[in-house]
C-alpha cells in the first residue's frame, strides 16, 4: 500500500536471466563485433545471465567474423533454422532448401548463397524467387532484411529458434530481454518478455518494441547491457504487454489484467467462486508458457493437470518432497499443483513453512516459477513470520482467501491488485475499503459486494486497469472445469459397516447413515455436541473421501470443518448440508440454528488437533 492508504504501486520484478542479441547492425558494424559489447557480454555472463546471439548469418560465417563463438552461451543462426551451443553441439530445426529450388534459381540467373537451411539473395530478386516458389509449390517463405532477403522453410523465425534453444538450456523466454535493429527481428522481440529496438534501426520495429534504445551504434547497447545486469530485473516499460482477460465490464468492454511484478489477491465469501477466478488466471498463464506453483489447500485446482506441462503432487499421495518439486519447477513450461487436501491442518502449515521459502529462493536464483498461488492463504499467512515465508519484493504471488482480515498486515500492504467475489462479511468489507483507500464508500461497496452474481466480480481501484474506480465485470469462461455429479451416490445404499455412525463418548447416536440423503437428514436430529466432535476431528470429510471416493465433495466439507474450528461458521448443520446439496442437488430442509455456535478461535490458535478422538470415521 502507499502511504496514503491505497494499493501498493507496481514493482515488476521478473528476474532477468537471458539476453538475446541480434548481431549485424545491433552489436556489430560491417560484420565486426564491437569490443565494448564483447566486454559487456562477459560481465553479464559472469553474473549468471545466459547470452544468445540470434542472427541471419550461418554459424560458420558468424564464427569467422566474430573471431569464434566462445564469448556467448549459444547461437541461433540462419534466422532461427540452426542452433549451436558451447561445446560444439548443433541442431537443425528447418529442412535444407530442395535441390529443385536451387536449380530453378540458377536457371533464372538469380545469384544466391546458401547455408544449411537458408538461401540468401539480393532483395531485388524477390519477384523471381517468389515465382520459383509458386511454380514448384514449395513450403518456403521470403523474409526481408534491409537490402537482402532470406528464403526459409515455413514456421522458421528468430523467435522460434530462440525458444527451441532456451528449452534445451532449461530457460524461459519470459525471463529474457531481446535487442534487435531490423525487419527480421520482430519475432525475436515478440518471443521475449521484453523487446528493445535500437534507435538507428527499423522504424517499424521501434514502433512495436517495448522500449527504444537511444544512441547511434553498438556502444549504446553495451551500456544498456551493463545497466540491465546491475538490476537483474526486467525493465518496467511496457510491463503490461502480457495481459490476462478476466471478463467483460458492464459497458461491454473486455477487462484484462497485467500480472508481471504484481501481488494479486482474490477475495470473497466461502463458495462465492474465488477458485473459478484463480483457475481462470492460472489457465491463461499456463497457456502463455509461464511456470506456476499452485499451493492447493483443498484440492480445487487438480483439473489444471489437463493443461500442457502441469503436474499434480499430493492428493491421495503424500506431499511432494521439496527437492522433487524444485526439479520440476526448474523446467520452463512446467507447472505444479501441490494438493494438500488429504493432510491435517497442522501438517499443512508445517509443509508450507518449508515450501514457501524454498519457492522464493528458487525464483530469486532461477526466475522460476513465475507465479506462486496460495489458496486459503489466511490459514498460513497470519502470523508475524510472514516475512520469512513470502518475499514481498518478488511481485509474484496470487493469494486466495475468504478471511482477508486474518492476513498479516505486512502482507496486506504488499498487495497491488484485488479482485473481489461476493462478500457479505462486514469485517471483510471494511478491510477491503481500508486497503483500497476508499473508506468513504462503505455503504455503496457493501451493496455491490453483497449483490454480485456467481458469474460476476469486481476489480478494486488502486490498480491501473481499474481506472480509479470500482470495476464490475462478468467473468470469462474457463478451459478446465469440474462438472459436478448430480445423481451419483444420492441413493446409493452402503452396507451397514460403511455407513456413518454419529457418536458421543464413543457411543452411537442413532442408526448409521447409509446414504447421503440419510446423512443430511440426520444432521437435523443429532445433538450439536455430536456434530461439534465430528467436525473438530474432520470425520465428515474423511468419510466422504474414503467411503465414497468423492474427493471434491470431501474437499468442500473439509473447508466447512476448518471454518468451524476457526470460529468462522456459526451454523454447522446448514453449512454441511449446503456443501452436499451443491454437489448433488439434494433438497432437505435444514433449519437455521444459531445457538450452537462454536467458541471463537483467534487466527494464531491451533484448534485442529486429533487428540480428542479417532482420525477415521467413527464406528465404521
Amino acid at each position: 500500500m502507499t502511504s496514503s492508504g491505497g494499493i501498493a504501486q507496481e514493482k515488476p520484478n521478473m528476474k532477468f536471466s537471458v539476453l538475446a542479441l541480434d548481431y549485424d547492425g545491433t552489436i556489430a558494424r560491417d560484420g565486426q563485433l564491437d569490443p565494448e559489447v564483447r566486454s559487456a557480454i562477459g560481465e553479464v555472463r559472469s553474473r549468471g545471465i545466459v547470452v544468445v546471439i540470434v542472427t541471419g548469418r550461418t554459424i560458420s560465417d558468424l564464427t569467422m567474423v566474430a573471431g569464434g563463438l566462445g564469448f556467448v552461451d549459444a547461437v541461433v543462426g540462419e534466422n532461427g533454422a540452426v542452433l549451436a551451443f558451447r561445446g560444439g553441439n548443433t541442431r537443425l530445426i528447418g529442412r535444407p532448401a530442395p535441390p529443385a529450388f536451387l536449380e530453378e534459381l540458377r536457371r533464372r540467373g538469380v545469384a544466391f548463397s546458401q547455408g544449411q537451411c537458408v538461401v540468401e539473395a539480393d532483395a531485388g530478386a524477390a519477384p523471381q524467387i517468389l515465382e520459383a516458389i509458386r511454380g514448384l509449390e514449395l513450403p518456403l517463405v521470403i523474409l526481408f532484411n534491409r537490402g537482402r532477403l532470406m528464403v526459409l522453410p515455413q514456421a522458421i523465425s528468430k523467435g522460434i529458434g530462440l525458444r527451441e534453444a532456451l528449452t534445451m538450456l532449461r530457460l524461459s523466454p519470459h525471463n529474457a530481454i531481446a535487442i534487435g535493429d531490423a525487419e527480421n527481428d520482430h519475432d525475436l522481440l515478440a518471443a521475449c518478455e521484453f523487446g528493445v529496438a535500437v534507435a538507428w534501426g527499423s522504424k517499424a520495429l521501434q514502433a512495436s518494441a517495448d522500449d527504444v534504445l537511444q544512441g547511434d551504434g553498438p556502444g549504446a547497447v553495451a551500456a544498456y547491457i551493463r545497466q540491465a545486469a546491475r538490476e537483474l530485473r526486467l525493465p518496467r516499460e511496457r510491463f503490461d504487454r502480457t495481459r490476462l482477460v478476466l471478463g467483460t465490464t458492464d459497458d461491454g468492454y473486455p477487462l484484462s489484467l497485467a500480472m508481471r511484478g504484481r501481488n494479486v489477491l482474490i477475495a470473497g465469501d466461502p463458495r462465492s467462486g474465488k477458485s473459478w477466478v484463480t483457475g481462470l488466471i492460472c489457465e491463461q498463464l499456463i497457456i502463455q508458457g509461464y511456470t506456476l506453483c499452485v499451493i492447493d489447500a483443498e484440492g480445487d485446482y487438480r483439473t489444471l493437470e489437463s493443461l500442457p506441462g502441469v503436474v499434480v503432487f499430493g492428493g491421495d499421495n503424500p506431499p511432494a518432497e521439496l527437492r522433487d518439486l524444485a526439479r520440476v519447477l526448474r523446467h520452463p513450461y512446467m507447472s505444479a499443483v501441490v494438493d494438500l487436501s488429504h493432510i491435517p491442518y497442522r501438517e499443512k502449515v508445517d509443509y508450507l513453512n518449508a515450501l514457501l521459502p524454498m519457492l522464493a529462493s528458487l525464483r530469486r536464483s532461477t526466475g522460476l516459477p513465475h507465479r506462486i498461488v496460495v489458496d486459503e492463504a489466511h490459514y498460513f499467512l497470519h502470523e508475524p513470520n510472514v516475512r520469512d515465508l513470502i518475499d514481498f519484493d518478488l511481485g509474484a504471488y496470487t493469494l486466495v482467501t475468504y478471511r482477508l482480515s486474518d492476513l498479516h498486515p505486512n502482507l496486506r500492504k504488499a498487495i497491488e491488485g484485488i479482485v473481489v467475489k461476493r462478500t457479505t462479511d462486514l469485517r471483510e468489507v471494511s478491510t477491503l475499503l481500508e486497503m483500497a483507500g476508499s473508506t468513504n464508500a462503505e455503504s455503496e461497496w457493501r451493496s455491490i459486494f453483497g449483490g454480485l452474481a456467481v458469474d460476476e466480480a469486481v476489480l478494486l481501484p488502486g490498480i491501473e486497469e481499474a481506472g480509479g474506480k470500482l470495476r464490475r465485470f462478468q467473468l470469462s469462461g474457463r478451459l478446465t472445469m469440474h462438472v459436478r455429479h448430480k445423481a451419483k451416490y444420492v441413493d446409493l445404499r452402503l452396507i451397514e459397516e460403511r455407513g456413518f455412525v454419529f457418536t458421543e463418548n464413543d457411543q452411537p447416536v442413532g442408526p448409521p447413515a447409509r446414504t447421503l440423503k440419510e446423512f443430511v437428514s440426520s444432521l437435523n436430529t443429532v445433538p450439536p455436541s455430536v456434530l461439534d466432535g465430528h467436525a473438530r476431528r474432520g470425520d465428515f470429510s474423511l468419510w466422504l473421501g474414503e467411503v465414497f471416493r468423492d474427493h471434491l465433495l470431501a474437499s468442500d466439507v473439509r473447508k466447512v470443518e476448518q471454518r468451524y474450528r476457526l470460529g468462522h461458521t456459526r451454523d454447522l448443520r446448514k453449512a454441511l448440508a449446503e456443501a452436499i446439496q451443491k454437489q448433488y442437488d439434494l433438497s432437505p430442509q435444514i433449519e437455521d440454528t444459531q445457538d450452537d455456535a462454536p467458541p471463537q478461535f483467534g487466527p494464531t490458535s491451533n484448534p485442529v488437533t486429533r487428540s480428542d478422538g479417532p482420525i477415521g470415521p467413527p464406528r465404521v
